[in-house]
């Protein structure tokens, strides 16, 4: 018989409870005791919706407080002695590692955060010493709740993050320079004795996960695996049988590393992401082994295509037996929002074509059960094909003017009128800005006020003057604080803006809206996607009123802030029917229209931000990357490229990892980067000596994701350590990021201090 199975279900509860009461115990309102019983109450729930729906093998261990790869570096004591020596209860000392502590005479910076593949959700980076060792940690966190589920009556899988992945995706910490994967000897033993403590608690499977598969590996990664493997098959019946799971592409290009798992009990593959891998994979499968196959979106909100995806079990089904298949997510629906049923206002005619987390494990469960009996699901079968043809059919989908425009794109429009020193010599007069110049990357504080008030607003319960009065008062407070803090280039707050993405989207055609459906980006931050649905185009300005606003009150230049084209994509829900490619030049002409209107309203510093652009490159060199880069840095050039040479165009990046795609980075043509690389070595920003990039950039000094204070000398460390790497007439000195989730005393002090060190270099170099 066909069984059905979820990788992994969304932690953050129907309404944002384990963001609510994360925050709630960070602020000293719930005990450590609170807290742990929602983490449980959260588990018992999803397991019982699984369950409920008729999935045949469920996950445990795939909750977290903060991240599941955090969780693995404390499950293996891999702490960094910063952290295990302030004595700090484990908890404590967990949230310590994913957000920084400053508090009770504890100062410590959180690790390195970076994007879980090509997602928009953030791991905690493994950060390894020259010298590092292993150890389970007492009461292990995978086989406490795999008893909390037993207990409870849910017989689970429990998943694990397999030991090559947890080490190929971690880094040597500052001062070390050990190459992770070279401590796999180290850290196998500790796996094959939490395996023993798993199977001993009642596990009968465990599903291991080892997402690197889906890379170009390097020799000393690919060569792991074999022993790895063999290790654990030499425990024979001391440990569970295993499911090695990948996830976010395929795998042929590995093939090589598949004799490893000869005695596992089978193997995951993405066949959304990747369909066309099926048949090769099939093949390489060992003669009893199972194929888990992954074909219920884990990425995405839109209703399965039962038809289609019943093709592909089919196929596997014939090839292998009912019993050696297994319907599955393509990855863990940690990606995807906890419910459907939460929304009331979405618009009747789209509402049956979307399926979120509990949703998607109801599909798994009728698929499961309609590939060997079909007219057992003959009522889902008939209204799944009803949603897909209602879709196919709608008005919503095409807009001819859009593709009209697009059509009369030229090579020319992506161009700015001249090179970039010509364009900068302008600027410079234009805009007067000392050396080491000195700004934020756009949004300040939401406080509590902002929104209340902006749920007033969209309640109707005040008007839309009260509603803009508000706003302005807001504004006039950022820049109040801005004059004070003696910045050089303003923002004005971005107090009217609920999400980066979700404004735009919220002023575009296009686009779709929901109410509920929240997806964890990293901790306890939540983002709630929109959903493009149909061709995109912009009726009206939409950022205008208030960035004129603001350039009026305001005594320096004001940055004009939207989100850039790769980025509305990548951050929303995107359409599956059109490439993605159209979709982002569809946005480019939109944002074009608004760079233009901001200039000719007096706004000449304008940031259109790409912190996507990394996210959303394929994961293997190739032609599907040559061709991603091609599109989005046309799209990016677009949608800037129509104003003077007075004006300067800056682009924010989050993370600094894109030494392999830099010539993309150039061919931006941005005047600023900035970038955020606050806890990343500033030796990659050699690369900028390297490529001799000849633009200006503002690699951010601190991690505006943690509520700690940097002091001052810490903010004059960082400057001088990039000013071996670039040019002072080259640097800005900025945050990370958005400053929207801090409070305002944290902002500040942090910026008082970024401010102050500024001034210091710019003294230095003036003098000199």
């Amino acid at each position: 018989m066909v069984q059905s199975s979820v990788l992994g279900f969304p932690r953050i509860g129907v309404l944002r409870d384990l963001k609510k009461a994360n925050e709630a115990y960070w602020a000293d309102k719930i005990s450590q005791q609170d807290l742990l019983a929602e983490g449980k109450r959260l588990r018992l729930a999803h397991w019982k919706i699984q369950k409920d729906a008729g999935v045949d093998i469920i996950p445990s261990n795939d909750f977290a407080f903060y991240d599941h790869i955090l969780d693995h570096i404390q499950l293996f004591n891999a702490i960094p002695e910063r952290y295990a020596s302030q004595k700090l209860s484990p908890l404590d000392e967990y949230f310590a590692m994913g957000r920084g502590h400053q508090k009770g005479g504890v100062d410590v910076p959180a690790l390195e955060m970076v994007k879980w593949f090509d997602s928009n959700y953030h791991y905690v980076k493994p950060t390894l010493q020259d010298n590092q060792t292993f150890s389970l940690a007492k009461d292990p966190k995978p086989v406490r709740e795999f008893l909390e589920a037993k207990e409870a009556g849910f017989q689970t899988r429990p998943v694990l993050v397999g030991p090559v992945s947890f080490l190929a995706l971690g880094k040597a910490d500052r001062g070390s320079s050990v190459d992770p994967i070279t401590l796999i000897d180290k850290l196998v033993p500790v796996y094959i004795e939490l395996l023993k403590a798993l199977k001993a608690a009642g596990a009968e499977s465990v599903q291991i996960d080892e997402p690197v598969l889906v890379f170009d590996l390097r020799p000393e990664v690919k060569n792991a695996f074999k022993p790895v493997y063999e290790a654990f098959a030499a425990q024979g019946s001391a440990i569970p049988s295993i499911i090695v799971a990948t996830y976010f592409g395929d795998i042929v290009h590995n093939f090589d590393i598949l004799p490893a798992f000869a005695k596992v009990q089978g193997l995951h593959v993405d066949l959304v992401r990747n369909p066309e891998q099926l048949e090769p994979v099939l093949k390489q499968l060992g003669p009893n082994q199972i194929l888990s196959a992954g074909v219920v979106d884990g990425r995405n909100i839109w209703k399965n295509y039962f038809e289609k995806s019943l093709d592909i079990l089919q196929t596997a089904t014939k090839a292998l037996g009912p019993e050696r298949v297994i319907v599955a997510t393509s990855s863990s629906l940690l990606h995807t929002p906890h419910t459907l049923a939460s929304e009331k206002k979405l618009p009747a005619d789209v509402y049956e074509w979307f399926s979120f987390a509990t949703e998607k494990v109801k599909e798994v469960a009728i698929l499961a059960k309609a590939v060997t009996d079909p007219e057992s699901v003959r009522a889902e079968l008939d209204a799944n094909a009803a949603a897909m043809k209602s879709r196919a059919e709608s008005t919503r989908t095409n807009d001819p003017k859009v593709k009209e425009r697009q059509a009369q794109v030229t090579e020319e429009m992506h161009n700015r009128k001249s090179p970039f020193d010509n364009r900068y010599a302008q600027q410079k007069k234009h805009l007067s800005l000392p050396l080491f110049p000195t700004t934020t990357i756009g949004s300040f504080p939401q406080t509590s006020e902002i929104r209340v008030q902006r749920n007033k607003f969209t309640k109707g319960e005040i008007s839309e003057q009260e509603y803009d009065d508000f706003i302005k008062k807001e504004i006039d407070l950022a820049i109040q604080i801005q004059d004070e803090l003696g910045l050089d280039v303003y923002v004005h707050g971005e107090p009217e803006r609920n999400d980066m993405v979700q404004y735009f989207g919220e002023r575009l055609q296009g686009y779709v809206f929901t109410t509920h459906a929240w997806v964890q980006s990293y901790g306890s931050r939540c983002v709630r996607p929109p959903i493009i649905v149909g061709d995109i185009s912009r009726p009206a300005p939409m950022t205008v009123k208030e960035s004129k606003y603001a350039a009026s009150v305001s005594k320096k230049p004001m940055k004009g802030m939207l989100t850039g084209p790769v980025t509305c994509l990548r951050w929303s829900f995107p359409r599956v029917d059109v490439h993605q490619s159209v979709q982002c030049q569809q946005l480019a002409l939109a944002l074009r229209d608004e760079v233009v209107d901001l200039e000719k309203n007096g706004i000449f510093v304008i940031q259109v931000d790409e912190p996507a652009l990394r996210e959303g490159l394929p994961l293997r060199k190739g032609s599907e990357r040559d061709a991603y880069l091609k599109w989005a840095v046309n799209s990016f050039k677009l949608a800037t490229a129509g104003v003077e040479d007075s004006t300067q165009i800056h682009s924010h990046f989050c993370y600094s990892e894109f030494q392999d795609f830099f010539h993309a980075i150039a061919a931006l043509d941005a005047d600023v980067l900035s970038i955020e690389n606050s806890k990343s070595d500033a030796k990659l920003l050699k690369v900028f000596i390297d490529e001799a990039y000849p633009r200006h950039i503002g690699p951010g000094v601190y991690d505006i994701h943690s509520p700690r204070v940097p002091p001052e000398a810490e903010f004059k460390q960082r400057i001088q350590e990039m000013l071996q790497y670039l040019r002072p007439e080259q640097l800005w000195i900025n945050p990370d990021c958005g400053l929207k989730t801090r409070k305002w005393d944290e902002v500040k002090g942090a910026l008082t201090h970024m401010v102050n060190a500024a001034k210091y270099f710019r003294e230095q170099y003036t003098k000199a």
